[in-house]
């Protein structure tokens, strides 16, 4: 997840920003890993763009569609999840799954809970059969996307804490930890709903750019101004 407060530009403006590279003679680098451009001087970076999912760069950065693409996306957080499947920047599918997960008064995950205290209890029993089918009903959501669509993509939100139940239960996803197809939700999810899928597909769509210390004083700030017809996400 970004740990800085990144800024949507236009894709106008991105490519104001690579020819202000070209011309100074920065290296552009991209790292598909997670679907970042980084302008380079030297060792030091001057600007992260995360580019649009659906997009590819050339050598010098600029952007071209990917053609027929479909995306898969998944938030999980604790007792609540999200899945969509989106194609040509269009929603398909989407579905918000529930369950009883989360200890009362505690607060706490049954998950985590399992680790500390086991499973002994009726109550303690009930929450991680609801955890279970949590999972398997997620993965057999996702497993339709993939049987009924070429993926191109996967996006996914999940703690590190809940990957052992997420690929590691009875129905795994249609995907394991090393596809190269997979991306992490670099934005920050904090209840993964129908709105929220909403957003945050919007947001891996866009362009959006963060610039160090040093990148600020030699690129022109403009650039992260918005225009009068461009207005902020709310982060």
């Amino acid at each position: 997840m970004i740990s800085a407060n990144p800024k949507p530009i236009s894709i106008e403006k991105y490519e104001m920003l690579l020819q202000q590279a070209g011309d100074s003679g920065y290296e552009i680098e991209f790292q598909k890993s997670n679907h970042r451009l980084l302008i380079k001087s030297g060792e030091d970076w001057l600007a992260q763009v995360f580019l649009p999912w659906d997009c590819k760069p050339d050598a010098s950065g600029l952007l071209s569609k990917i053609d027929d693409f479909h995306l898969g996306l998944v938030m999980i957080r604790a007792g609540i999840a999200c899945t969509g499947h989106f194609h040509e920047g269009l929603m398909q599918d989407h579905k918000v799954f529930r369950a009883y997960m989360v200890r009362q008064k505690q607060g706490k995950s049954q998950l985590k809970y399992l680790k500390t205290k086991g499973k002994s209890r009726a109550g303690s029993r009930l929450r991680l059969g609801e955890s279970e089918r949590f999972f398997e009903e997620i993965n057999q959501r996702l497993q339709q996307y993939e049987e009924n669509y070429a993926i191109t993509t996967w996006g996914i939100s999940c703690g590190k804490t809940l990957w052992p139940y997420f690929f590691g239960g009875e129905t795994p996803p249609p995907f394991d930890k090393k596809d190269p197809r997979i991306l992490s939700v670099p934005f920050h999810v904090q209840q993964p709903d129908f709105q929220t899928l909403q957003e945050i597909h919007q947001k891996v769509s866009g362009v959006h750019l963060i610039f160090s210390g040093k990148g600020e004083k030699v690129f022109d700030l403009n650039i992260i101004k918005p225009s009068i017809d461009q207005t902020e996400d709310d982060w």
